[in-house]
């Protein structure tokens, strides 16, 4: 174990990575992979000021459980132009929603782990599932469990913990609540649109918007453009990246009402932020908070390359 600017690099025989130090002291200390892939050490405080998570490689893979529908796999973030690693599907409709979150500038899956020592000195350990970063440089970092009790006893100290953690530095962490179905089920339909080949010809973008400059019905609209199988894809990109807003929390159908966007700077996606990033950025209107807690997504990407256990559908979605 050698120690270089202050953290320490952990590798095994070769320089693969290896195990972690456990003898910290009384603060936490995070754990990741560097972008040639050792492991670090180093105190949480210092890395959360200098390391950029959100272009690191997951510290740990995504556990792969028998039995389960669904299995690790990769999301195509229209945000960053990369592919984000997700561990479920609850974790992939988390990604989902803060993909679109205009605030959002970068993604992770699992990219630190965090350790402390308990109130009997005992070292303990938890890597969250998500990070994100947003444009004011604050960040947050979560779980995506599929049920409140999931990871019993454990998983609630491990939040507690992680939370005070990220209160230290000016982050946020939080145990986000599974969407709703119908919310779950449009972002994921406008998510399988989500990718640039979606703008259509030159022109046709401008058109659209155009064809929305009022509220009005959404096959209203497509039909004033022009043949619904070239415009509809060009619709449902708008709706996601925001130059078009409808509401997502009912099912998306021909006649749901469409408006003008863009979308406000709202940082409430799915209305995770309460009493944590808000309150550190100041009040955000009622209407942006409730058009973020609508963000989502699909799979797509260049070549539709996302993936979480399983593909196929419609309009470029995986899921």
């Amino acid at each position: 174990m050698g120690r270089v600017s202050g953290k320490r690099v952990v590798a095994g025989p070769g320089g693969r990575p290896g195990r972690v130090d456990v003898h910290i002291g009384t603060g936490s200390e995070a754990v990741f992979l560097d972008p040639v892939g050792q492991v670090v050490q180093q105190r949480w405080a210092d890395a959360a000021l200098a390391v950029v998570f959100e272009d690191l490689d997951p510290v740990s893979a995504f556990p792969v459980v028998p039995g389960r529908r669904w299995g690790p796999g990769l999301w195509w973030s229209a945000t960053t132009g990369r592919h984000v690693s997700a561990g479920s599907s609850a974790m992939r409709a988390q990604l989902m929603v803060l993909d679109r979150d205009p605030q959002v500038v970068g993604l992770a899956g699992r990219p630190v782990r965090l350790l402390w020592r308990d109130g009997r000195g005992r070292v303990r350990s938890w890597i969250p599932q998500l990070f994100a970063r947003f444009a004011d440089g604050t960040a947050l970092l979560a779980d995506c469990p599929g049920h409140p009790a999931a990871g019993g006893e454990r998983a609630q100290q491990a939040a507690t913990a992680v939370a005070q953690a990220c209160a230290q530095v000016g982050f946020v962490y939080r145990r986000l609540p599974r969407l709703e179905e119908a919310l779950a089920a449009n972002v994921k339909w406008l998510a399988g649109y989500r990718h640039p080949r979606n703008v259509g010809r030159p022109g046709l973008m401008a058109a659209v918007c155009e064809a929305y400059a009022e509220a009005r019905p959404l096959i209203e609209g497509v039909e004033a453009v022009g043949d619904p199988i070239e415009v509809l894809p060009v619709v449902f990109h708008a709706l996601w990246h925001g130059q078009l807003v409808t509401s997502l929390e009912t099912p998306l159908h021909e006649r749901a009402p469409v408006s003008p966007g863009p979308l406000p700077h709202a940082r409430r996606a799915a209305g995770l932020y309460e009493g944590g990033l808000d309150a550190a950025a100041g009040d955000h209107d009622h209407e942006g908070s409730r058009i973020s807690r609508e963000a989502g997504g699909g799979s797509g990407g260049p070549g539709d390359g996302a993936s979480c256990g399983r593909a196929g559908g419609r309009g470029g979605s995986a899921l």
